[in-house]
């Protein structure tokens, strides 16, 4: 009984030892690598989640290295338990459209006709999130906005890596477009929106449907903070950026190459642009270019770097990140110029920033009408924090105003 005893103190003495390394190494990168610019309003929050998403990312590396779980899978677990807010106005169901689980909710006050249809997709880089994570968002848009809204839970990576995410997201895309009047939604008033990947994967799927024949067209396109590309590590954003949570650039590269490739890769030649052919750097140089961001958004620095020599192996390793699934800023202008309307909203202090501002330009260049709102005092994924009390950001209210108007003004 004593030698029991003994041995549950012991491994007691040490998870508590583990968890104090873990915390001490986070504490260690949060003061020497975390930045938070004194434009971002409520900066303390900003703190705090930065602080807790790198602990609990130290502690899915360790499990990961133990061979207990891989490394997301705390981050998820955490993620889920945040209580989401009760809508007694709203009606929810957990559908199933061709194989992907999906969430769908109506208000609960009769409409006149059919309403317009809201396809949500989710961020967390195809690593994190899930429907449950973003049903303060999707509750939110409903009840603002009188529109039936899709959540759609889609597979995640690393264990279903690139395409598997964004597929899924299109097989649900498509399944209601075809059905969309069974849940009372007018199939030419649907609109798909996504945060973050899941901006990414909005844009690649309204892409790919532009040249499906027999389908609805999608009315608009709503793209929150997205990311488009990754042929250019050192845009303005970047720089300005690289050290502002949550999605530090090196965060950034290394979640899309496990999402990629499913696998941990050294981010530092990325950032230096060895994986981009000269071909390649050269067709693209005209869609992804600092000279075609505002001057405005270089003026907290920006300083021009030369590309290091291309690696073919490194290539080899990632290019299927250049298809447009994956990137969708690289799609050509006979793509592009038969896009639906546009509503893309970028931040000051995100990483992603430029990557909309050059989506923008792409899209305006081409004859589609753009709508773009820009967040001078937020960071990345700001609309997420919908609905957390407390801890939520003012700007989240923000986004959300700008994207119900914008969807409100959508013919019916």
């Amino acid at each position: 009984m004593a030698f029991g005893g003994t041995l549950w103190m012991l491994i007691l003495y040490m998870i508590i030892f583990i968890h104090s390394l873990l915390f001490a190494r986070a504490v260690y990168y949060h003061f020497t690598r975390t930045h938070i610019p004194p434009g971002i309003t409520h900066g303390r929050k900003l703190y705090f989640f930065s602080f807790a998403l790198g602990y609990f990312l130290e502690l899915g590396v360790f499990l990961e290295k133990l061979g207990i779980c891989h490394r997301y899978v705390i981050c998820r677990a955490v993620y889920d338990a945040i209580p989401t807010k009760k809508n007694l106005n709203l009606i929810r169901k957990d559908l199933v459209f061709d194989g992907v689980p999906v969430r769908v909710y109506w208000p609960k006050t009769p409409a006149a006709g059919n309403r317009r249809g809201i396809i949500y997709l989710h961020g967390g880089a195809a690593l994190l999130g899930s429907i449950r994570a973003c049903e303060n968002v999707c509750c939110s848009i409903v009840h603002e906005s009188d529109s039936v809204v899709v959540n759609v839970g889609f597979r995640l990576a690393p264990e279903h890596p690139y395409p598997v995410p964004v597929l899924d997201c299109l097989t649900a895309t498509i399944h209601f477009l075809k059905n969309a009047k069974e849940y009372g939604v007018d199939p030419n008033c649907i609109a798909i929106a996504g945060e973050s990947s899941g901006g990414t994967f909005a844009t690649a799927i309204c892409q790919e449907l532009v040249t499906r024949e027999g389908l609805p067209r999608l009315r608009a396109q709503v793209l929150i903070n997205p990311f488009l590309q990754p042929v250019d590590f050192n845009l303005p954003s970047y720089q300005q950026n690289q050290s502002v949570p949550p999605l530090f650039r090196k965060r950034v590269i290394k979640f899309g190459l496990r999402y990629l490739t499913g696998k941990d890769m050294n981010v530092d030649p990325f950032i230096k642009a060895a994986h981009v052919p000269p071909d390649l750097r050269e067709k693209y140089q005209k869609w992804i270019n600092a000279d075609n961001i505002p001057e405005e958004f270089k003026a907290r620095g920006y300083v021009p770097v030369e590309p290091a020599p291309f690696s073919e192996e490194l290539y080899e390793q990632v290019k299927r990140g250049y298809e447009t699934m994956f990137s969708p800023l690289l799609a050509e202008n006979d793509i592009i110029r038969q896009l639906p309307e546009t509503f893309i909203l970028t931040c000051e202090y995100d990483g992603f920033r430029d990557d909309g501002l050059l989506y923008k330009k792409r899209l305006e260049d081409n004859g589609v009408p753009v709508t773009h709102h820009h967040l001078t005092d937020a960071g990345h994924s700001t609309i997420c924090y919908l609905g957390w009390g407390p801890l939520e950001f003012p700007s989240a209210k923000k986004c959300l105003q700008h994207v119900v108007q914008f969807l409100k003004g959508l013919y019916r």
